[in-house]
C-alpha cells in the first residue's frame, strides 16, 4: 500500500476540519486500495463529543460494507487516536492503523497508552507511527496558534 498517498487524502480531510474551525484531525478508510470513507472532526458543529474523524469515518466504512466487523481494513488518521477511537478500532475489528503525529497528551497508542495491542483484547490492531508526521503536527500547531490569536 502506498501509505503516503492515502495520508495525503487524510490530511485534506484535517485541513478541511481546521477550515471548519475544528480540532484538524482527518481520516479515511481504505478497503482493498479503495477509500471506502473519509471524515473529519465535527465536534464543535454537531455538538456531539464522539465526532471525531476517526469514528465518523468508521461508521461510514461500515455503512458500505453493511457489517460493523471492518476486518481487512486500514484506518489513516492525521494524529494518534485517543481511548475511545483506539476502543472503537479494537472493537471494528480494523486491521491496520496509520498515523502521523504522535499524541503525547492523549494517544492510546503508542503515547500514554496503548490499546490497540493490549493483550487482553481479543483483536490487536497493526501499527504504522509517522507518516508524514512533521506536516501532521505543523497543521495542529498552526490551529492551536490561530486559535490563541483569534480568540
Amino acid at each position: 500500500m502506498d501509505h503516503r498517498f492515502y495520508m495525503e487524502e487524510a490530511l485534506a480531510e484535517a485541513k478541511e476540519a481546521f477550515n471548519l474551525g475544528e480540532i484538524p484531525v482527518g481520516a479515511v478508510i481504505v478497503d482493498k486500495g479503495q477509500i471506502i470513507a473519509r471524515a473529519c472532526n465535527r465536534r464543535e458543529a454537531w455538538a456531539d463529543p464522539t465526532a471525531h474523524a476517526e469514528i465518523i469515518a468508521l461508521r461510514e466504512a461500515a455503512r458500505v460494507r453493511g457489517s460493523w466487523r471492518l476486518s481487512g481494513v486500514t484506518l489513516y488518521v492525521t494524529l494518534e487516536p485517543c481511548p475511545m477511537c483506539a476502543g472503537a478500532l479494537v472493537q471494528a475489528r480494523v486491521s491496520r492503523l496509520v498515523y502521523g503525529a504522535p499524541d503525547i497528551r492523549g494517544g492510546a497508542v503508542d503515547s500514554v497508552i496503548n490499546i490497540v495491542e493490549n493483550p487482553h483484547f481479543n483483536h490487536k490492531v497493526e501499527v504504522i507511527p509517522g507518516i508524514y508526521e512533521e506536516e501532521c503536527r505543523e497543521l495542529m500547531k498552526s490551529f492551536f496558534k490561530k486559535l490563541r490569536r483569534d480568540g
